[in-house]
């Protein structure tokens, strides 16, 4: 990983609520976060729904933008004044010139894959209460770095019905 992160070569701090990219855009690059919060949504037509947290060492992409080059609907926005690395695809395409970055880089897109399939699973079959304690046990951290009104839409439930899981 430090490899990749080395490749950036702007660092960029955006303020709370700010947007580093909006629904309609096309973004190619890799955010790694050096502090801060941010959070991957889009917008329905009644509700932001919250697809994606990325805080502190993560590195967060706008994958389908980046992968196509084509406009995304997804919006990503810091949730607190966030500190972050650009990579751009550029770079990243010619560090994956080397086979052990590819072999890296596809790690990478893999552990994507799996999280997206556990959070499908979790989301189609699991009561509340399993949904929050699997995300717990995946990811304590998450509790630490994110507000519970986040958490709670991630989760598709009421601020509410987390606050009295979280009390259980």
């Amino acid at each position: 990983m430090k490899e990749l992160i080395e490749l950036s070569t702007k660092e960029i701090t955006i303020e709370r609520n700010e947007f580093l990219k909006i629904k309609g855009s096309i973004d190619t690059n890799v955010y790694y976060i050096v502090s801060g919060s941010l959070r991957i949504f889009i917008l329905d037509e009644y509700e932001e729904q919250t697809i994606r947290f990325g805080y502190k060492e993560n590195i967060i992409v706008s994958l389908d933008s980046f992968l196509t080059g084509k406009p995304s609907d997804l919006f990503i926005q810091a949730i607190k004044k966030t500190v972050i690395k650009i990579i751009t695809k550029q770079q990243v395409t010619q560090f994956l010139q080397l086979e052990e970055h590819r072999l890296f880089w596809n790690t990478i897109l893999e552990n994507l894959v799996l999280q997206q399939f556990e959070r499908e699973i979790d989301l189609l079959t699991n009561s509340p209460k399993e949904r929050y304690e699997r995300v717990l046990k995946r990811s304590p951290q998450l509790f630490q770095e994110i507000p519970n009104r986040h958490i709670a839409n991630y989760l598709r439930m009421s601020a509410e019905t987390l606050s009295r899981i979280k009390k259980r």
